[in-house]
């Protein structure tokens, strides 16, 4: 994919940011061209060309969303019992940048404390996961944080989770 100067991204650590610049910079002695990505109040560097350019993608459209979102109030998938099968799981689900898994995450952690505890690690990633999901869906939608939180909580709360 990509990206031009001053085009929004969401980088799949880091959430929302914006393309400054796309420079070539030498990393392990190579010439190679970066996107100058503007996190909050830092840059992360990302190759051009190469494996981590996943780590980015252009937020989703308002239509596309509100159907992604859905997933908050599908069925739960059960999580594994071992608890590093279970992070492994997870921490795959959130790099891999998607919204529809940042919202099966959410929706997955959500329903957990039901039947069993988060630990610290979990809750973490539940709130890695929420603030993702919350950051674009205020961008996506133009509204405030407040209703996007609304709105996501009723999902997360219907009846067939």
């Amino acid at each position: 994919m990509d990206f031009h100067i001053g085009e929004k991204v969401i980088h799949s650590t880091f959430g929302i940011g914006e393309i400054a610049a796309i420079e070539e910079m030498e990393i392990n002695g190579l010439p190679v061209e970066c996107y100058l990505v503007r996190v909050s109040e830092m840059t992360v560097y990302v190759p051009v060309n190469s494996a981590y350019q996943n780590s980015l993608r252009t937020p989703i459209a308002a239509p596309e969303f509100l159907k992604t979102v859905e997933i908050l109030s599908s069925p739960i998938e059960s999580l594994a019992e071992d608890r590093l099968l279970r992070k492994n799981h997870l921490m795959t689900l959130l790099r891999d940048c998607r919204l529809s898994s940042i919202c099966e995450v959410v929706r997955d952690l959500h329903s957990y404390p039901q039947k069993f505890k988060l630990n610290d690690q979990e809750k973490n990633i539940l709130e890695q996961a929420v603030k993702s999901l919350l950051t674009e869906w205020t961008l996506s939608l133009e509204i405030p944080n407040h209703e996007a939180t609304l709105t996501m909580e009723s999902l997360l709360n219907s009846d067939s989770n």
